[in-house]
């Protein structure tokens, strides 16, 4: 874009139509992945501060959208894929995949050297982990954490996820 905007500048200080040519002018690529795995990677950072899982969620629930954590607040409110027209949406889980087909058309080179990615056995580990933290919480949390990524379930799809059942 312009050398007249610093990469720095925040948009909330540009105009709309400022703020959408810089937009445009850059390809967007947007890394999801599913919710509940965001709030099992966000309880295992935090370790230590709650007792268990179940409480951890509870402190979640309770503090709601407002004050939420980027660490587990829904994808759609941080990312808001219905302004901003990503050009690709690469799903945690399947990288080497995704970006095997994103880098040829970014215009990289082919034989740019990428970091081993170990996808299955971190999807193997994460299903595990997902299922056994999953029974630990009640019906009802079950049903509110849905509720609170009902957003983020509905717009990507995440085909294993525990909260879409």
């Amino acid at each position: 874009y312009p050398q007249q905007h610093a990469p720095q500048a925040q948009l909330g200080k540009l105009n709309l139509s400022t703020i959408e040519a810089m937009i445009g002018s850059y390809t967007k690529v947007l890394f999801v992945r599913d919710p509940f795995q965001r709030l099992i990677s966000a309880y295992m950072q935090s370790m230590g501060s709650s007792s268990s899982f179940s409480s951890f969620v509870q402190e979640v629930l309770d503090i709601g959208l407002r004050d939420a954590s980027t660490a587990w607040k829904p994808l759609v409110s941080l990312c808001l894929p219905c302004l901003v027209q990503y050009d690709y949406v690469l799903m945690f889980g399947f990288l080497r995949q995704e970006l095997g087909h994103l880098l040829p058309r970014a215009g990289l080179p082919a034989d740019i050297r990428l970091p081993e990615f170990s996808d299955s056995q971190v999807l193997w580990t994460y299903s595990w982990l997902s299922e056994q933290l999953f029974s630990e919480l009640s019906l009802q949390q079950k049903l509110q954490l849905s509720q609170f990524y009902r957003w983020d379930l509905s717009a990507f799809h995440f085909p294993h996820s525990l909260l879409s059942g």
